[in-house]
């Protein structure tokens, strides 16, 4: 019997998984890493829910996953310590990366160092440039190399265990999802309209205390 279908997102990168496999994940997780805007983590936990159905290995997704990610970090690393500022604003927009959220992160790193090579995984737009901010910020390398390879295993083993376990009990939970699903994107809608609420209220004070 085959397993059920992957839920939401994940069914549309089942054709990606089915024709290049294990390929798919090295690739998309090491170009993600160096900035450019694919779902490398999306397809990693995608590719962890296939091995918890038994449709591809848990470890050889987990050790893929983690040393394209350590590869593509160390790409960004060198983008940015040898082609300097100027070339990473230059070509950065084709990456989603403009002046003003390079000064943002390159701030945001200087106040925290090591730990934000750790964490950044785990935050979407900072995980895409943490490499190439460590190296514009001339951090060392082995000690970039050590905090990135930390950063990796736990992003890593985070979410491969997490699709690892869902994909053995798809069966349960597929249904579950489609049954509830109407139920979870009202309240994702309701949390999005929330936030951007805020975040016009907070413009208007901004504006407000600039007058």
């Amino acid at each position: 019997m085959a397993p059920p279908p992957l839920p939401g997102v994940l069914s549309d990168l089942a054709p990606l998984l089915d024709h290049w496999g294990y390929l798919a994940v090295a690739v998309l997780v090491f170009i993600e890493d160096f900035g450019v805007p694919v779902p490398g983590e999306t397809v990693m936990t995608a590719a962890a829910v296939y091995a918890g159905a038994g449709r591809l290995n848990i470890v050889a997704v987990a050790v893929i996953a983690f040393l394209a990610a350590v590869a593509g970090d160390n790409v960004g690393y060198a983008i940015g310590r040898y082609g300097g500022h100027r070339l990473v604003v230059r070509y950065g927009r084709y990456v989603m990366l403009t002046e003003e959220r390079l000064a943002k992160a390159q701030a945001f790193f200087a106040r925290h160092g090591g730990k934000v090579v750790t964490v950044a995984r785990f935050i979407e737009g900072l995980r895409q440039v943490n490499g190439i901010i460590a190296g514009l910020s001339e951090m060392p390398w082995r000690r970039f190399l050590a905090f990135n390879a930390l950063g990796a295993a736990l992003w890593v083993g985070a979410w491969v265990t997490l699709g690892y376990f869902a994909g053995q009990h798809l069966e349960t939970i597929y249904p579950a999802i489609q049954r509830y699903e109407l139920y979870l994107l009202g309240a994702l809608a309701v949390v999005i309209a929330v936030l951007l609420a805020r975040r016009f209220c907070r413009r208007r004070r901004e504006r407000a205390g600039h007058r």
